[in-house]
């Protein structure tokens, strides 16, 4: 795949993508990948719970996506993904109470393509942290973006994987594939995605409604 440019506007945080449309994370220029490569492990060897966000649109709830993640194609993804669900890292110890996707925004959703949340540090699509440190590697790319509600991690290139995760809302997105980890993917709450992505524009800017991540845990 080939990008034309990819142009970074300092003052507004917003990335515009000409010609085909990629998932990155807005990012300042001084943003470093942290190293920190920490291995989490299911030591129980017992089948891990789903997780949930509810989501609530200008302060109204409306609805309940449930998740089912890929533990045994790429655990550690998962790990990240569940322990921000949860505000608990995988062997139960509490994170900061910083580190949830709670009250967090969907700050870009374009319709018929993607919606995309997971910036819990900065709100705007700039931020957000791993449990491991600031960034951690792409684990495989084994699952592809072959259907609709998929959840895949938003990056800004190679091994820089964060919080900011998106959810497909189409069935092909095969130029994602190689780039983007996917981890996972909704089984309950489908309807949700797309109350969300009625809200969006072509071009990713943030939407006027308020939609937040109201809730979310494990189920």
């Amino acid at each position: 795949m080939v990008y034309k440019a990819i142009f970074f506007s300092e003052a507004s945080r917003i990335a515009t993508v000409v010609n085909d449309q990629d998932i990155m994370p807005e990012v300042k220029k001084d943003d470093k990948q942290d190293k920190k490569d920490d291995n989490p492990v299911n030591k129980d060897d017992k089948p891990l719970p789903n997780v949930f966000f509810k989501i609530s649109i200008n302060g109204k709830e409306v609805g309940k996506a449930v998740i089912k993640l890929y533990d045994d194609v790429v655990p550690k993804t998962c790990a990240n993904f569940r322990s921000l669900c949860t505000g608990k890292k995988p062997d139960q110890t509490p994170l900061p109470p910083s580190f949830t996707y709670r009250s967090t925004p969907f700050h870009r959703i374009i319709p018929n393509f993607m919606i995309q949340s997971g910036d819990f540090e900065r709100q705007d699509g700039t931020g957000g942290v791993s449990i491991y440190g600031e960034k951690f590697p792409d684990e495989n790319f084994e699952k592809k973006h072959d259907k609709v509600g998929l959840v895949s991690m938003a990056n800004c290139g190679a091994h820089t994987n964060g919080s900011q995760f998106f959810i497909t809302t189409v069935e092909k997105c095969e130029w994602l594939d190689g780039k983007h980890v996917v981890f996972g993917e909704i089984v309950e709450g489908l309807e949700v995605v797309k109350k969300v992505e009625s809200k969006g524009n072509k071009e990713g800017r943030p939407p006027k409604d308020k939609i937040i991540i109201s809730a979310c845990g494990a189920v």
